[in-house]
């Protein structure tokens, strides 16, 4: 038995569309609404026709959802629960793919007082953006995180994690806050390390005369993949979990001022123990499946 028969998704980004898309893969019986804030959005939206009904408000798309699904970056969270508060059918489930939980069910729960919300978070996406990047198979063998709140409703739970295993998902359950520092440390602060080298190798451009561009090696070229994410989802994020992300910067500043002395003073023995550690989880990371061993991580060449 299907976990949901009538989907609403909120955000036609490159979360939701995949998600929508990955719902007419494996689910096809399941109707799918979606709305999206931007006209131009809808409209591409219903051109790519992933969607079974486009509406053109937030209330219009939920009217008969057995689950909505908010794909919106974590700031406009509130807003966009307030924008269904009045068409929600009182059993509806309700949940989100925010990268940060803590603020998210907050905001969630002061919008839709006595709603049952689930918060998920699937660890899956890439740095394009926007209706036309999604695309069914993100979820496949990637961890979503359901974060639901003290006294959740356990079959309701387990509707949420078996839809998300329909899409290929593995599942994990965390407290909001445990999810916080987690994804603080494994995604938010990657992400403001990338934008911060890449912003640097952008004031450096006039004094190398473009040769950091020109010349970008591996490392800066991957830096550059991550530092292209969305700009307005991942300033959210970072202001929404400001506190376990500068609790890890503060980290990662006491261990690069470490790794500063080790090179001005020589000590190679050091920095080898460090690549040696640093090497073998990266080699943890493919043996679980969540990247490829491939050469060059897997990219296709001409």
């Amino acid at each position: 038995m299907l976990p949901f028969s009538r989907i609403t998704i909120i955000g036609l980004g490159l979360i939701g569309s995949s998600i929508a898309r990955a719902i007419k893969a494996d689910m096809p019986t399941v109707r799918v609404t979606g709305h999206d804030l931007d006209p131009q959005v809808r409209e591409t939206s219903r051109a790519l026709g992933f969607c079974d009904d486009v509406a053109d408000t937030a209330g219009a798309a939920v009217t008969d959802a057995d689950l909505v699904i908010f794909c919106v970056p974590v700031g406009a969270m509130a807003a966009a629960a307030e924008a269904i508060a009045d068409d929600l059918p009182a059993d509806a489930i309700v949940s989100d793919v925010g990268s940060s939980k803590g603020t998210v069910l907050a905001a969630l729960s002061a919008a839709l007082p006595g709603a049952t919300i689930i918060p998920a978070h699937p660890v899956a996406g890439t740095e394009r953006s926007g209706p036309e990047a999604g695309f069914a198979t993100l979820f496949h063998g990637r961890w979503c995180i359901l974060t639901p709140p003290d006294g959740a409703d356990p079959a309701a739970v387990e509707r949420v994690a078996e839809f998300w295993r329909r899409l290929g998902a593995e599942i994990e359950m965390m407290d909001p806050q445990h999810h916080d520092r987690v994804l603080a440390i494994t995604s938010h602060l990657p992400h403001l390390i990338a934008y911060t080298i890449v912003g640097t190798a952008s004031d450096m451009e006039e004094v190398t005369r473009s040769e950091v561009i020109k010349y970008s090696a591996g490392g800066f070229r991957d830096f550059t993949r991550i530092a292209a994410s969305d700009p307005t989802m991942w300033r959210d994020v970072f202001l929404s979990n400001r506190e376990a992300v500068l609790d890890m910067l503060q980290r990662f500043t006491e261990d690069l001022t470490s790794l500063q002395r080790a090179i001005r003073w020589g000590k190679g023995d050091e920095l080898f123990d460090l690549f040696t550690r640093t090497r073998a989880i990266r080699r943890s990371i493919i043996d679980q499946g969540q990247d490829d061993a491939a050469p060059d991580f897997g990219r296709q060449h001409d």
